[in-house]
């Protein structure tokens, strides 16, 4: 995108990549489908990116989702709305969407060089002068795109950060998001593969002497939200080392982040259309009717069998046993393994497989405006390499395409 608006204005724009397959990351996106961006408004990009979403505005009024998207179209690649409101190519090939943006690139009159890897970037006067292992380079503006350390084997190794503290940036500390999290609890990890459409996670930060899990009380449920680092809604899926799915790769970043994540706690609603109440009485109304049935069957009409299953045994109750033999606990332990059932935390699998990097280039040092560097004229910076990190659903394309866009008319404008 910024070699594309770049080369639109006029100016000879040359785009180096370190791979010999271009666009690398692109093409194993969004499971090989890509994920464009999300079908909403641009304060609603804002909204989903917290703090650092105010960074974004001129980058968005620059290339907002829908422009996107006339971009891709452009090029003869027709996309479609999900129910999640993620945007992909009708073809659910992601090389669809990385031959567009090459394209753009390219008849906008931008030059790709693969299998150039930077070795050293100097600056005399106003020109920069780039050597790689074949090349000696030297222009006025450069724009570095380099991404952040997530999914190295695609290149991305965190090049950038030391680039930018040779220019005087700092770096604010990386580490992976939307990454999954991992977890040694035999029954659960003997469900991989399954999936629950809709959970809802919490990242706990347990208080000392918080004493044995039970069915929250209104005020239990008000200390628990304050002890709570995040909680998203959304696709759940069982691993065999731990957690995946939307719902889990959202609050990744807190456990992260975290000084101590072995000391959180997971937790997790796997029934959220029900209130606590709501369940214990839709329960309570199945185990009277069908006192002589085996527990085993109570939860089949809200889960896949397995995971059912699983959920009765984790709360100590036999399968075999009868609804009407159900004591007060056991049902109360019950609904208590459904709307909240708890899982420690061993971490997550790392960048070799998280979708993004949080942390990067420190937004305060760079022009919202323009992209271009606070510390050094002429040099900008865009997407994943700045501390930009978002939800997942096709935003952290999004903040890529827009900041890429907005850093490739500013250099153009800056050296007319």
């Amino acid at each position: 995108m910024a070699a594309a608006s770049a080369a639109a204005r006029g100016q000879r724009v040359l785009l180096l990549e370190k791979n010999k397959k271009l666009g690398v990351k692109i093409l194993m996106s969004g499971g090989t489908r890509c994920n464009i961006t999300h079908d909403c408004d641009v304060k609603s990009i804002v909204s989903a990116f917290g703090r650092q979403g105010k960074f974004l505005h001129s980058a968005l009024s620059a290339l907002p989702p829908k422009e996107v998207i006339q971009k891709i179209e452009s090029q003869g690649v027709e996309t479609k709305i999900e129910s999640t409101g993620k945007i992909f190519p009708v073809s659910n090939k992601a090389i669809d969407v990385r031959d567009a943006l090459v394209n753009l690139a390219l008849t906008a009159g931008a030059t790709i060089k693969p299998e150039q890897t930077v070795l050293e970037i100097r600056k005399t006067g106003n020109q920069f002068q780039i050597e790689t292992q074949t090349d000696h380079l030297e222009c006025d503006a450069l724009i570095i795109t380099t991404g952040g350390k997530s999914y190295p084997g695609c290149g991305t190794t965190g090049d950038g950060y030391q680039w930018g503290q040779q220019f005087g940036h700092s770096i604010i500390d990386t580490v992976p998001a939307l990454v999954p999290i991992l977890n040694d609890c035999k029954w659960a990890n003997d469900l991989k593969g399954i999936t629950i459409e809709h959970a809802s996670v919490d990242i706990w930060q347990p208080e000392q002497n918080t004493g044995d899990s039970e069915v929250l009380t209104k005020s239990e449920r008000k200390a628990r939200k304050s002890r709570s680092l995040v909680n998203r809604d959304g696709s759940f899926l069982f691993t065999h080392w731990g957690f995946s799915g939307p719902a889990i790769l959202d609050v990744s970043r807190a456990v992260a982040r975290h000084p101590n994540r072995r000391s959180l706690e997971l937790i997790c609603d796997f029934y959220p259309q029900l209130s606590v109440g709501q369940l214990e009485e839709s329960l309570r109304n199945k185990k009277t009717r069908n006192g002589k049935q085996q527990t085993g069957n109570l939860l089949n009409e809200l889960f896949p069998k397995r995971l059912a299953e699983s959920l009765i045994q984790s709360a100590n109750i036999e399968l075999e046993s009868r609804n009407a033999e159900l004591s007060k606990s056991q049902f109360s332990a019950l609904v208590n393994q459904v709307k909240r059932c708890r899982f420690s935390i061993n971490g997550t699998l790392g960048f070799e497989k998280a979708e993004v990097t949080a942390g990067g280039i420190n937004l305060k040092e760079i022009d919202s405006k323009t992209m271009q560097s606070k510390t050094t004229p002429g040099l900008y910076f865009a997407g994943e390499v700045l501390d930009l990190d978002g939800p997942i659903g096709g935003f952290n394309f999004q903040s890529a395409f827009s900041t890429g866009w907005l850093a490739g008319l500013s250099a153009a404008r800056d050296t007319d």
